[in-house]
């Protein structure tokens, strides 16, 4: 399955090394949406881990480190 938006959002901020409480206070959302974010896109992915997941995403093209993702 796809990723949504936000957790592409999500994803492209953890790959830039952006921690959960610096994604919450960067995209206005909890720190637990986050982690919920993170783990929903970790399974989607069939992924190990989030590093793992970050590696799938960037390897299917879900996210691009030289892009800004696009905002709910």
């Amino acid at each position: 399955p796809q990723l949504s938006p936000r957790e592409r959002e999500i994803m492209h901020l953890m790959a830039e090394g952006l921690t959960a409480d610096a994604i919450a206070g960067e995209t206005s959302i909890s720190v637990e949406t986050v982690r919920t974010h993170v783990r929903n896109a970790t399974r989607k992915l069939r992924a190990r881990n989030r590093v793992h997941a970050i590696a799938i995403a960037l390897e299917r093209g879900e996210i691009r480190l030289n892009e800004r993702p696009e905002r709910d």
